[in-house]
């Protein structure tokens, strides 16, 4: 890899799914030698897609890393997944890279990949070229895409390129044909540096050599944002994207230095210098068949050597590297030594995660971890077989490794096993690949609601055990007053016996018989919670109560009081955080209702409209899917457990008749 940071080219592709990011990187590829023959999504012979379900799909699931060299130049480049249900990947990729194309399909236009991605990018300050594909279809306008990216994204971007007739005719050395597009340009430039608009305003032209130098200046202080046509598929515009690359957008050198913690957690910047200590930052993990676990990374100052020593300061471990690669696809490329800039990769790395920090340990500093956004959809897994449960629980921790934005958890009420995506799709995929990989099969589902029993109003009542058999018999006898708590108080057991009417040594077990008969209600089967049992009275047998004999006394005592007490359902309520585009405001506040939640209020967040809202638990799980498909898939939301509230009668009954049904079944 090269070590002059001038001449060092590292970005990403981005975009809505299916605007031709795949085939932009299999174009710049073949542009530059890589390949002899153009790689085809439809064909399933791309480098970028190279997993079985990607080329199934005809769509990229997982980022992928590419090399190239163009006139000299090193290209390092990122072909990220479009859905957002793989979101996490892009957000990785932005912590990797010194600048973005994003892809933008001309019959499509501005779409809601597309507003993600500029949103992560401006974020954080990350330069952006727009590349508009696909102008051989049909209706298809540059001028009509250029302008909703200027209404929809930014008004600074420009356009340098057409296409006409399948060719590109570059606008600042067309001006007189292009004249128009040509002024913009210069005015645009001109407005980023007050002397130079001085003297364009005076003169009224500009000289090329300040045009470009502005103008880089410019698109690497996200002043302006250039914008290409072209046809990927065809290699339209490919080289003059690739001449764009490098005449204006940032070196490695031109990067901003990122901002770290030091050894005493005090802030400090890495500047992306070769004279100064190893950092890099682990980027992305996967599971390689042949290899294990590999963790791919990006070097952030300056170098380091196969099989050398490192520090993990995110866990605060050493690290040995064995070889270490770059990456081309699926393609493992071993090398000596990586430089600042490079996305490197290196195998069976002990205990190093994504978002960790490795770095020299003479300068030891720590990077941010990402921003990954909360999962949005939660499904239960259920193993089809004996031997599908033994592989499951590997395959799960692989797959969780592997993907940030993918989670697992066991309910502690249900016992039911919840894997956490970002969506449908995302925990789908996830399954198919878990078959595949690691030859485990499971069924997904809907996760049970965590439902809960308690009471409404107060009652005294006994329970008495007594049994009579040959030898020794057993008998308790307790009195207990049950009361309502409030919601969230859980449990609270009082001793109020008097006069020794229960020895001291027996009390304990009531209190225990209790509360394991708390584990199961007498409507549903579902757990007691929210009570206070008060112990008042009762009686014992010198000879034949025991511990067992309170035991099962209390827990009579608390099932009759059970059901003399009004035993309800109680149901969890999620707060939940709906953002959304304005127009959507009615159709989601009527879903919200619909759902048998509230509206607790709403405020301006941008562009953008909040809503704050409370809901069932039980209306939720498909929630993801839906305010997708109702918003065109531009609504996101964020949701956590808030309370429990009494289930209505009507849904109570219907509960309670599927747990009979269910019972009736296991008998």
């Amino acid at each position: 890899m090269l070590e002059d940071l001038r001449r060092k080219r590292v970005f990403l592709l981005c975009g809505h799914a299916q605007s031709g990011k795949t085939s932009l990187s299999e174009a710049i590829l073949f542009k530059c030698g890589v390949t002899s023959r153009l790689g085809k999504v439809d064909e399933g012979t791309t480098i970028s897609d190279f997993e079985d379900d990607e080329k199934e799909r005809k769509s990229s699931i997982n980022l992928s890393v590419l090399n190239a060299e163009y006139k000299g130049n090193s290209l390092q480049f990122i072909d990220t997944p479009g859905y957002l249900d793989f979101i996490g990947d892009l957000i990785a990729s932005t912590k990797a890279v010194d600048f973005a194309i994003i892809v933008v399909d001309a019959s499509s236009g501005v779409e809601v990949g597309t507003e993600k991605a500029w949103e992560l990018l401006r974020k954080d300050r990350i330069p952006c070229l727009f590349f508009i594909n696909k102008l051989d279809k049909e209706n298809t306008d540059y001028r009509k895409t250029l302008e909703e990216i200027k209404n929809t994204l930014s008004k600074k971007a420009i356009l340098l390129s057409v296409v006409e007739n399948k060719k590109i005719i570059p606008v600042l050395k067309n001006k007189d044909k292009l004249s128009q597009l040509y002024n913009e340009i210069i005015e645009s430039i001109a407005e980023t540096d007050d002397s130079l608009l001085e003297k364009y305003l005076e003169k009224g032209s500009l000289e090329e050599g300040e045009i470009n130098q502005t103008l880089k200046k410019a698109v690497v202080n996200c002043q302006i944002y250039p914008v290409i046509a072209g046809i990927a598929l065809e290699e339209v515009g490919v080289e003059f994207l690739l001449d764009t690359i490098i005449e204006f957008m940032p070196s490695v050198e031109d990067g901003l230095p990122k901002k770290a913690k030091d050894k005493s957690n005090n802030d400090t910047v890495i500047s992306p210098k070769l004279d100064i200590p190893f950092t890099a930052q682990v980027f992305k993990t996967l599971f390689d068949p042949y290899v294990g676990q590999l963790s791919i990374f990006r070097i952030f100052s300056g170098s380091i050597l196969s099989n050398k020593e490192v520090i993990n300061a995110t866990k605060g471990n050493k690290e040995k590297l064995g070889q270490i690669f770059i990456l081309q696809g699926k393609q493992q490329i071993p090398k000596e030594t990586l430089y600042t800039g490079d996305i490197g990769a290196v195998a069976k790395l002990k205990d190093t995660q994504t978002q960790d920090t490795l770095c020299d340990p003479t300068n030891i500093v720590k990077f941010d971890n990402f921003d990954f956004p909360p999962p949005a959809y939660s499904a239960s897994v259920k193993p089809k077989t004996r031997q599908d449960e033994e592989k499951i629980s590997t395959a799960l921790s692989k797959v969780a490794n592997e993907d940030p934005t993918f989670s697992v958890s066991r309910h502690p009420q249900t016992k039911e096993l919840i894997i956490h995506g970002m969506g449908e799709l995302h925990l789908s995929v996830i399954i198919e690949r878990m078959k595949r990989k690691y030859q485990a099969d499971v069924e997904l589902g809907i996760p049970k609601v965590p439902y809960l029993e308690t009471i409404i109003k107060s009652v005294k009542v006994q329970g008495k055990y007594k049994k009579q058999t040959g030898g020794r018999g057993q008998y308790g006898d307790v009195w207990i007053e049950l009361e309502p708590l409030e919601r969230g108080k859980d449990f609270e057991f009082v001793d109020a016996i008097v006069g020794g009417a229960i020895p001291r040594n027996y009390i304990p077990s009531v209190e225990k018989g209790i509360k394991k008969a708390m584990e199961q209600g007498i409507l549903a089967g579902y757990p007691i919670k929210d009570i206070k049992v008060t112990l008042y009275d009762g009686s014992y047998h010198p000879v034949d109560s025991s511990d067992i004999a309170f035991q099962i006394a209390a827990s009579m005592a608390l099932k009759k009081g059970m059901e003399q007490a009004g035993s309800v359902l109680l149901e969890p309520i999620v707060n939940v955080e709906i953002v959304i585009p304005e127009e959507f405001m009615g159709q989601v506040t009527g879903d919200i209702n619909s759902r048998r939640g509230r509206v607790l209020g709403m405020e301006t967040k941008g562009k953008n409209q909040v809503i704050k809202a409370q809901v069932p638990l039980a209306e939720m799980f498909k929630y993801a899917s839906d305010l997708r498909s109702f918003t065109a898939g531009r609504g996101s939301y964020t949701m956590s457990i808030s309370h429990y509230e009494i289930v209505p009668a009507r849904i109570a009954q219907t509960i309670i008749e599927e747990a009979q049904k269910n019972k009736e079944k296991e008998e």
